[in-house]
């Protein structure tokens, strides 16, 4: 009897980031934690996976990502879930008035071009500013 060769594919499949796509027990499985943590963490606000249209919790990379990083403050770090709280809030914070100095900066450098645009080449003498087109 001869032996059956059978073939695989392999199929790459590309996801945003933010997509929920792993199902409660793989991420919890990806994020190496038990499936009960990942409810606790959301009913506690740190961790808000999309729903399915039959409301079935579902896990982006980003999520998983976050409930790694939960995991690191907690075990590597000693924080408590408040600890945690805290310091994603202000993470959040930082990262809105990093945000907001970005925008600032970005209107800073449109009203210096806008304000190139305006100013009037001048010269000085000894005694006074003149404009440079009255001085010739």
């Amino acid at each position: 009897m001869a032996a059956r060769r059978t073939r695989r594919t392999t199929t790459t499949v590309t996801v945003e980031s933010g997509r929920g796509v792993f199902m409660i027990s793989v991420a919890a499985e990806l994020a190496e934690m038990h499936p009960q943590t990942l409810r606790m963490y959301e009913q506690r606000g740190l961790i808000a996976p999309k729903r399915s249209p039959k409301g079935t919790r579902l896990y982006s990379q980003e999520d998983v990502d976050r409930l790694r990083r939960i995991q690191e403050m907690t075990t590597e770090l000693g924080l408590n879930l408040a600890g945690v709280e805290r310091v994603l809030a202000l993470e959040e914070e930082l990262a809105g008035a990093e945000r907001q100095l970005q925008e600032l900066e970005e209107e800073l450098e449109s009203a210096r071009r806008t304000l190139r645009g305006d100013l009037v080449p001048v010269r000085r003498t000894s005694t006074a500013i003149i404009r440079a087109s009255d001085a010739r």
